[in-house]
């Protein structure tokens, strides 16, 4: 009874999934039991790997996944690299499984999920709890720092750095999404990041990517790649740009009123 209630208690990730279909689902086709790993603080970083047709495995980058959901497992963004503090810790154990799929004859890019907790000495210990063998959601934004930067991803040192040695960071998402963002066009958008001054600047290195744009009248979503030079510059190009994207959206939702009609003003007169 016990079990049953927590069961029922859950939070199911998919709004048109209840309690009933969820059981049937299970009982159609079984399911994982999983531990949850849980602690005083807790991240979900990732690494991503290649592993090239001669068998070679090459580490491509570390993130910090930025999650939400009703239970707070669902990726919404990331960011990179992933934090000094494990971003070793989680190579090495990707670098493990990355060999074993190698030998298995995988080729090609994917990612490892993982999840880091502070243990009673203050150290992050890595638990990996997924493997993803495809692009994610991880890819997009990295390549983009990679194609506009010309830089390169050091894994022994878990940094990013430009060609002119310095350091570059990012935060990004696919889901910038509010009822608010479908009263803007497409030219809207672009008339705010020209007023705003949210585009990116290529002699600075620094500023904001949009993609997912299609999205935005329909779905009210938009995707959009802070860049900065310190994780804090990354984080406040990427907070200013939503801020402003949200406030221009709910102006614009404002009702305006009519210009007075020439007789009534004639009439005033």
């Amino acid at each position: 009874m016990a079990l049953e209630g927590r069961v029922r208690a859950m939070s199911l990730e998919a709004d048109d999934l209840d309690f009933g279909a969820y059981i049937a689902k299970l009982g159609e086709h079984g399911g994982i039991v999983e531990e949850r790993i849980s602690g005083a603080e807790f991240r979900s970083p990732s690494v991503q790997l290649r592993i090239l047709p001669t068998g070679e495995l090459e580490v491509l980058s570390t993130h910090d996944q930025l999650l939400g959901g009703p239970s707070g497992q669902s990726y919404v963004g990331c960011r990179f690299p992933a934090d000094l503090a494990y971003a070793g810790l989680i190579t090495a154990e990707a670098e493990k499984v990355g060999a074993r799929l190698a030998r298995e004859g995988v080729v090609g890019r994917f990612a490892i999920d993982f999840v880091v907790v502070r243990n009673g000495r203050g150290d992050w210990d890595p638990y990996a709890i997924e493997i993803n063998l495809r692009k994610g959601g991880t890819t997009h934004p990295y390549l983009t720092l990679e194609f506009l930067t010309d830089g390169r991803y050091d894994p022994a040192s878990a940094t990013f750095r430009a060609p002119n040695g310095g350091m570059k960071f990012l935060v990004a998402t696919d889901h910038l999404e509010s009822d608010l963002l479908k009263g803007l066009t497409h030219e809207d958008l672009f008339d705010v990041i020209v007023r705003e001054d949210l585009h990116y600047d290529y002699a600075r290195q620094s500023g904001v990517v949009f993609h997912m744009m299609s999205a935005l009248t329909e779905l009210g979503r938009v995707g959009l790649t802070g860049v900065g030079d310190t994780p804090g510059e990354a984080e406040e190009v990427y907070r200013r740009a939503e801020a402003i994207l949200l406030d221009d959206a709910r102006d614009a939702l404002e009702p305006c009123p009519l210009p007075p009609l020439a007789s009534a003003v004639k009439a005033a007169a």
